[in-house]
């Protein structure tokens, strides 16, 4: 961990210190931290602009028109060098898909990677809206609009609790026994070591009410979705297999979806292979 981003933790270490978690915990705790990078709208200590929320739509040719709203687009080449620990492209733009809206065995959203030079066109960001609701309309028309900046930082674990393979009862995360109380502190403590932001590239998935990982859950619908034929496979069911790819706190901007999250989660080695056409998306939302 590089000495500025192990300063930012200072204060949950003296917060845990004051509630008497052991420092062997906290530091285990704290080596378990993954890069990130929050895009935000705003805010003082913002970096260069790496994107955009809304704005036209930009796709090549032969790429359908999404049957998702358009969300935001990302420049890979302006992202801060070791933002993440995801091996995404040298270049090229990342456009996020997302309906924020439940769905039971389907993905509510998808990701487009564009390569840097692709001959592109403008598409009609209204054209997912086949039935033409107006409900849906007046959602879309809420999504946040702006440029993107992004912060550098570090992400530690939101959930608590793992469901181990073959078990009926949850542990907590294997090797943090006291993952319950740091988890606790940071929370307490968020104002202090986080930045907001509506998109988080990397890092672990959060949401409004979370004790088992996103990811995990994400993992266990796709799973579901390509036995009901929602969704083509190949998939795996261990969420070792799977990393998170972004997340958006949409329920902060889009209205009548407070409290809503969306994850674009994807298998590792589909990653590594940049078929970013087997993202899977999964919405939590606690209306």
């Amino acid at each position: 961990m590089k000495p500025a981003m192990r300063d930012r933790f200072g204060p949950f270490r003296e917060e845990a210190e004051s509630r008497g978690i052991p420092t062997g915990d906290v530091e285990r705790w704290l080596a378990a931290a993954r890069p990130c990078v929050t895009l935000t709208l705003t805010g003082d200590e913002a970096g260069p602009v790496v994107g955009r929320c809304g704005g036209p739509l930009l796709l090549p040719a032969g790429i359908p028109d999404p049957e998702h709203p358009f969300v935001a687009s990302v420049d890979l080449a302006a992202l801060p060098p070791d933002a993440t620990d995801l091996p995404l492209p040298p270049d090229g733009h990342l456009l996020f898909f997302a309906l924020p809206e439940p769905g039971t065995h389907q993905p509510m959203g998808r990701v487009v990677h564009v390569p840097a030079g692709t001959v592109v066109s403008q598409r009609d960001a209204g054209s997912w809206n086949t039935a033409h609701d107006d409900e849906y309309q007046a959602l879309f028309a809420s999504y946040p609009q702006g440029p993107l900046r992004a912060i550098a930082g570090m992400s530690l674990p939101y959930h608590q609790f793992v469901m181990p393979p073959g078990e009926r009862e949850a542990g907590h995360l294997p090797g943090h026994p006291l993952s319950s109380e740091l988890v606790e502190v940071g929370e307490d403590i968020e104002d202090v070591t986080a930045h907001g932001g509506p998109l988080q590239l990397g890092g672990y998935a959060d949401e409004e009410a979370v004790e088992f990982d996103p990811v995990d859950i994400a993992a266990s619908i796709a799973t579901r979705a390509v036995a009901a034929g929602h969704w083509d496979g190949p998939v795996s069911a261990h969420a070792a297999d799977w990393v998170l790819l972004a997340d958006w706190y949409s329920g902060k901007h889009v209205r009548k979806r407070e409290g809503s999250t969306v994850h674009w989660v994807i298998q590792r080695e589909d990653l590594a292979a940049r078929r970013f056409e087997r993202v899977f998306t999964t919405v939590f939302w606690n209306p």
